[in-house]
């Protein structure tokens, strides 16, 4: 939907407008304290796109957190950055790789043991495995004593 900053309102599909009604106040379970504006549509009567946007039975409601907004735009400003582009591509070849091959290839869904001590240990274990069958495959391979990138020569 469109909005317009200036009147503080939203346009829907069908160019009526969602005029704010009411502003209401909530805390998440974290204790974070969000403010929210209830906008509803003027009309929701003989509009054909009714089926697609709305369930309920009278006109249409949105909630908007307008802080949530405005931190939203800052992030995606943030990350479209060619800095921000940079970080999210070494980002997706860092850590989460390992993650998939100890889901999928070791087929790790759950922690056998409850308690922090407890799961700490146990991924410190299922981590020193993974390392372990990472260092045979250079091994196997005769890819060990090489490096990625090029080494700095020291001074």
């Amino acid at each position: 939907m469109k909005y317009d900053a200036e009147s503080d309102f939203y346009v829907c599909n069908n160019n009526r407008k969602l005029l704010p009604t009411s502003i209401t106040h909530r805390r998440s379970a974290s204790g974070y304290k969000s403010e929210v504006t209830i906008y509803e549509c003027e009309s929701c009567e003989n509009c054909v796109h009714k089926s697609k946007c709305t369930k309920a039975k009278g006109n249409r409601k949105m909630q908007v957190s307008k802080t949530f907004v405005e931190k939203r735009e800052v992030s995606y400003r943030n990350i479209t950055t060619e800095f921000g582009t940079k970080l999210r591509m070494n980002r997706s070849i860092q850590v989460e790789g390992a993650f998939g091959v100890l889901k999928s290839d070791y087929e790790f869904n759950r922690f056998l043991t409850r308690g922090k001590i407890s799961v700490k240990t146990e991924f410190i274990l299922l981590c020193i495995g993974y390392n372990i069958n990472k260092l045979h495959s250079k091994i196997q391979n005769g890819r060990t004593q090489k490096h990625l990138h090029e080494l700095k020569p020291t001074a």
